[in-house]
């Protein structure tokens, strides 16, 4: 198990910060907002030495142009995603919207962490080599049957 650990990206990183969200979960347990859980998250990360960025702006292009505007809730050293809920578990929407974000940043890495009814976390990769091959999509069918 140690092994896999250490052969994943940031593992060293994403295990202090999982380790962040169940001291934050066992302090404060389950029932309150995401707003709440944010900002007991923003004093337990700077607290152990992170820099965690909130509300951190993802903007979303099509064919060169601004079409969207996200905001991922922290991004952490500049190089973990962090995307909180307080739902009753973690829903594949949920997944979904971790993934976009992943998608549309140079971030690799993105933790989807829930204050449930229990604690849950999910760890997502998405390296950016494989985001380089949906920078060259195939032309567009509208433009070959014009």
């Amino acid at each position: 198990m140690d092994r896999l650990r250490t052969k994943l990206k940031h593992s060293e990183l994403t295990a202090k910060i999982i380790r962040v969200f169940y001291d934050v979960y066992n302090e404060l347990g389950h029932g309150f907002m995401e707003s709440t859980y944010a900002g007991a998250m923003a004093v337990a990360l700077e607290e152990a030495g992170r820099r965690a960025g909130r509300e951190f702006s993802v903007p979303v292009w099509f064919r060169g142009r601004k079409v969207g505007q996200y905001f991922a809730d922290f991004v952490v050293n500049h190089t973990i995603l962090l995307e909180l809920k307080a739902a009753r578990s973690i829903e594949s929407a949920h997944e979904a919207q971790l993934l976009h974000y992943l998608r549309a940043t140079e971030t690799e890495v993105g933790l989807l962490l829930n204050f449930g009814l229990r604690p849950q976390f999910r760890c997502l990769l998405f390296d950016n080599e494989r985001k380089r091959i949906r920078e060259n999509p195939c032309e567009s069918v509208a433009k070959v049957l014009a």
